[in-house]
């Protein structure tokens, strides 16, 4: 990723865009544009994104319906939610689908950009300090937090999202301990007051399923009253120089 990453700001309302657009160019980012679901394939396939701001309703289609699509076809680019609705389960349906995180409207363009470096800051990591990072091996998976990338027994690609990789490795560092969820929000998402509890549970039923497509069934516990706990044994083997 560039110093400088590219944002697609896909909204409807034009002001909303044009308003996005200049504070995010202050901040030094770059930004495309879209208005409906059609523009942004085509964004995607002209640019380099590094990261989609979504709106939820859009008028050839559902933001939602676009984030499953993008993820159905195995796309890992980060996408944050914008949504008016007031009801978290339209929150919830967003994490459930794949989005990385969600900001209501309206909202305040400086936490928008918080939230987006936060999401890039789950992006890969280069240069020497990642090639000393430690990889896990549990259950034939590996976890290797320098690329972000899971493979299962058989060697394929895990996709993970940002924060289900983020849910991971939370676990993988502390193996056999329960987490109750709100350690895990601390932990993950660093105390942000406006995550919703329920966030950690669709993230979990989202990590836990696809661990098991990978031929993980029995990899997590539920502790009643307690929280979640990796099952699994974890090692943690030296990296070679």
């Amino acid at each position: 990723m560039s110093a400088h990453p590219q944002v697609l700001v896909v909204d409807d309302d034009t002001e909303i865009r044009k308003l996005i657009a200049r504070y995010m160019q202050e901040q030094g980012f770059r930004v495309q544009l879209a208005s409906k679901c059609a523009e942004v394939h085509e964004r995607i396939l002209t640019n380099q994104i590094d990261l989609i701001i979504l709106d939820v309703m859009l008028p050839d289609g559902s933001g939602l319906d676009l984030c499953r699509d993008l993820r159905a076809a195995r796309s890992n680019i980060p996408i944050i939610l914008l949504t008016a609705l007031k009801e978290d389960v339209d929150r919830i349906i967003g994490l459930e689908i794949g989005a990385d995180d969600y900001l209501g409207k309206p909202f305040n363009p400086r936490e928008l950009v918080a939230r987006i470096r936060a999401v890039l800051r789950r992006g890969p990591k280069t240069g020497p300090e990642a090639r000393d990072m430690a990889f896990y091996q549990f259950d034939g998976f590996v976890a290797d937090p320098s690329a972000r990338s899971v493979t299962d027994p058989n060697g394929r690609d895990v996709p993970l999202t940002g924060a289900e990789f983020d849910l991971l490795i939370t676990f993988l560092d502390r193996p056999g301990r329960v987490l109750s969820r709100d350690q895990l929000l601390d932990l993950t998402r660093g105390g942000d007051g406006e995550v919703l509890d329920r966030s950690i549970d669709v993230l979990m039923s989202r990590l836990r399923r696809k661990l098991s497509e990978g031929g993980a069934d029995q990899i997590f516990k539920t502790i009643r009253n307690g929280g979640y706990q990796l099952a699994a044994k974890v090692h943690v083997p030296d990296r070679p120089r």
